[in-house]
């Protein structure tokens, strides 16, 4: 990572978004954010209207973008609306990497890290008709079975959507024939303002720190933000489809064998 590149991240104003974008700017890249607040790019990434206003904001810094990290997204806490959840975490996310393919094609060689989350194959009973709602890839269909559940449970759904969706399509000719690896992570507990949420929970609080790590700690985000320069990297050139738990060891705790399936 020594010559200089673009960046984009969403999310960049807080969090692992927040870690990624200073981390990436420190190595001497130019990163343009893209989040509610404290942004180069203000935009809401629930709406039609706030993803035009995202993707249309970021090409107009970066006509050429090496890299894209889909970081904005919406905790399942108690309280919270599942079809929001559900709009920010999966399509908003893919509103950004399919709006921003061309910038991306055009680098010649770039790389998309999606977010996804240890929940999906360490908290059990998670409804699979959420995640095949979205893949379906309607979104008004999508909130309807979202709506059904609550936030908890449509977390890890829409995390294993993004999933899915990046094991179907990193592999096929638009994307890694155009040049863009496709990737995700899949981090565990980190301390985050959104886990510090997690433990206020009225319902959810008792359950932030009871999945075990063989560090006996939560991540930082600074942690996270290494693994996706990493993967944003030419180092990285290898991996494509690939989903990297990052999580202390609580993934190979519960699933010794292999992770449960996706």
């Amino acid at each position: 990572m020594s010559t200089s590149r673009v960046y984009a991240v969403s999310g960049g104003a807080s969090g692992i978004g927040a870690a990624t974008a200073e981390l990436l700017r420190g190595l001497g890249h130019t990163v343009v954010t893209v989040d509610l607040r404290d942004a180069d790019v203000v935009a809401d990434l629930s709406t039609a209207e706030g993803r035009t206003t995202a993707v249309e904001g970021v090409r107009a810094l970066a006509p050429v973008l090496h890299g894209l990290v889909p970081c904005a997204g919406v905790a399942g806490l108690t309280g919270v609306d599942p079809e929001l959840l559900v709009s920010v975490n999966y399509f908003g996310a893919l509103a950004l990497v399919e709006g921003l393919r061309p910038e991306l094609v055009r680098a010649e060689g770039a790389a998309v890290v999606l977010l996804s989350s240890n929940s999906v194959s360490c908290q059990p009973g998670w409804p699979a008709a959420v995640a095949d709602a979205c893949l379906a890839g309607d979104e008004s269909a999508a909130r309807a079975v979202a709506a059904r559940v609550e936030a908890v449970q449509a977390y890890p759904a829409s995390k294993a959507a993004l999933a899915y969706w990046l094991r179907r399509e990193a592999i096929a000719e638009r994307w890694i024939g155009a040049g863009v690896r496709l990737n995700a992570v899949a981090p565990g507990l980190i301390a985050t303002a959104m886990t510090d949420a997690l433990r206020r929970d009225p319902v959810l609080g008792v359950f932030a720190d009871a999945y075990p790590t063989a560090l006996g700690r939560p991540g930082r985000a600074e942690e996270i933000a290494e693994l996706i320069a990493f993967l944003l990297s030419d180092a990285a050139s290898l991996l494509v489809g690939s989903v990297v738990f990052a999580d202390g060891g609580t993934d190979a705790i519960l699933n010794p064998r292999r992770p449960a399936p996706m």
